[in-house]
C-alpha cells in the first residue's frame, strides 16, 4: 500500500515518560488503578505511571519480563525468559506459576495479549532473533498449549472484542495473520489465513491492540508511527510518534493511547537524531477504552 492511500497525522500527544528504555515493550492498563504498565526488557525493569498523579516507578527485576496482566486486585502475571510468574501487587514479590520453554534457554518472553476468555497467547523468540526459534502459546491455568511455532519475532498479539479472531505476525515476515477462535476458550478453530500483508512497506509490525470496534492499531517498528487498520484490513491511518523504534500501543482512555518505544541497536549518532526513543508517549487518536480481562489462574 503506497502512502497515497491513507492519511498521515502528525504527532498529537505527548510524552508520558522520557526515561528512555532499551526496549520499551508490554504496554498494559490498569483502568482500576489509573496505571500504565510496560517493561525496559533488556534492562529487566518493570516501570509503571499513575495518569493521574503523574507518579513513575521501576521495579529491578530478577528476571526479563516482557507482558504483565491482571490477575485479580492483588496479583498480576508476568511472562518472562525463566517462565510465568504471579507478582504481588503490594509487594512486587514474583512466585513461579508455570514454565514456559524451560528446554530453551536461549528463548526469552516477548509480545503478549490477554483474550477476552482469561487466557494468556505469549509469543517467544531467541534472545538474538534466531530463525524459527519462537513460538506463540496458550496459557490458562497454568496449563501451556502451543499454538504456532517455528516463529521468528511473533508480535501484534490481539483479540477482536467478542474474542472470536485473533490476530499475530511474525515481524520478520510482516504478514499478519488472522485465525477464528474459541471464544469461550482462546483456542484456534481453523487455520490462520493472511490479513494483512506488510512485507511490501518500510519498517517492521511490532505490538498491537485492538480496539472496541475490533478495528486495530499496530506500531510500525523503525517508522515513528501507530498504523490503524480497518476490519477489512484496510489501512485507514498513520499516526507519528516523535521515535522510530515504536513497539507496543495499549488504549488508556478514550481519545487515548499510550505506545512504547525503543532504542535497542542505535549507535550514538542515530541516539543523538532521535532524542527521545525508548521514551512513552501518549497519542491523541478515535479509539475507545474497553473491558480489560483477567487471566484465569
Amino acid at each position: 500500500m503506497t502512502t497515497a492511500d491513507f492519511v498521515s497525522h502528525p504527532f498529537q500527544g505527548s510524552v508520558l515518560s522520557s526515561t528512555p528504555c532499551e526496549l520499551g515493550e508490554g504496554a498494559s492498563f490498569d483502568a482500576d488503578t489509573g496505571t500504565i504498565w510496560w517493561f525496559s526488557i533488556l534492562e529487566k525493569q518493570l516501570r509503571s505511571l499513575d495518569i493521574n498523579t503523574g507518579k513513575e516507578s521501576v521495579q529491578i527485576l530478577p528476571i526479563m519480563g516482557s507482558v504483565l496482566v491482571p490477575v485479580d486486585a492483588e496479583r498480576q502475571l508476568i511472562a518472562s525468559d525463566q517462565g510465568l510468574f504471579i507478582r504481588d501487587r503490594a509487594t512486587g514479590e514474583l512466585t513461579l506459576h508455570c514454565d514456559l520453554e524451560k528446554d530453551k534457554p536461549d528463548n526469552r518472553s516477548n509480545d503478549g495479549r490477554l483474550h477476552p476468555s482469561g487466557a494468556l497467547w505469549i509469543g517467544t523468540m531467541g534472545r538474538t532473533a534466531a530463525e524459527g526459534a519462537g513460538a506463540i502459546y496458550h496459557v490458562v491455568g497454568g496449563k501451556v498449549t502451543t499454538l504456532f511455532d517455528k516463529m521468528s519475532i511473533p508480535n501484534a498479539i490481539c483479540f477482536s472484542p467478542d474474542g472470536s479472531i485473533g490476530y499475530y505476525v511474525d515481524t520478520r515476515i510482516n504478514h499478519l495473520m488472522r485465525v477464528d477462535l474459541d471464544p469461550s476458550t482462546g483456542l484456534p478453530t481453523s487455520k490462520p489465513t493472511l490479513f494483512i500483508d506488510g512485507s511490501g512497506s518500510p519498517g517492521g509490525m511490532d505490538g498491537a491492540v485492538c480496539d472496541q470496534d475490533g478495528t486495530i492499531w499496530n506500531a510500525r517498528w523503525g517508522e515513528g508511527a501507530v498504523d490503524h487498520y480497518g476490519l477489512d484490513g484496510v489501512l485507514l491511518a498513520r499516526f507519528e510518534v516523535p521515535a522510530k523504534r515504536t513497539t507496543c500501543p495499549v488504549v488508556i482512555g478514550n481519545g487515548r493511547l499510550a505506545v512504547t518505544s525503543a532504542w535497542e541497536g542505535m549507535d550514538q549518532d542515530a541516539r543523538t537524531s532521535d532524542p527521545l526513543a525508548g521514551a512513552l508517549f501518549e497519542l491523541a487518536v478515535p479509539v475507545t477504552l474497553g473491558r480489560e480481562p483477567r487471566y484465569s489462574a
